[in-house]
């Protein structure tokens, strides 16, 4: 069975910092392409940034500066490391796990940036 489980998420104020993770398990995970969706109200899902199964990068603008995606394959998890957290940061983060057409989603973790 194959399970992401995401956690870090929580309140923290404006200018703050929250590292995510996701776990997985069932998979396996060092071939896989990972990446960090993130969901606000009434808004659709858009990817935040990625790291393929050999370590490459990529962010979306509006987080590029603040916030590090990273892989322990040891630990078959990922990592999404956010600095400088502003309100417009809060939603609902996922995590994704993708090799070529197959696809699997993590429950979300909340994430609020408020005073």
């Amino acid at each position: 069975q194959v399970q992401l489980v995401e956690s870090g998420g929580g309140l923290v104020q404006p200018g703050g910092s929250l590292r995510l993770s996701c776990a997985t398990s069932g998979v396996s995970f060092s071939v896989y392409d990972m990446g960090w969706y993130r969901q606000a109200p009434g808004k659709q899902r858009e990817l935040v940034a990625g790291i393929t199964s050999v370590g490459t990068t990529n962010y979306k603008d509006f987080v590029k500066g603040r916030f590090t995606i990273s892989r322990d394959n040891g630990k078959n998890t990922v990592f999404l490391q956010m600095n400088s957290l502003n309100p417009e940061d809060t939603a609902v983060y996922y995590c994704r796990a993708r090799l070529w057409k197959t696809e699997y989603w993590g429950q979300g973790t909340q994430v609020t940036v408020s005073s």
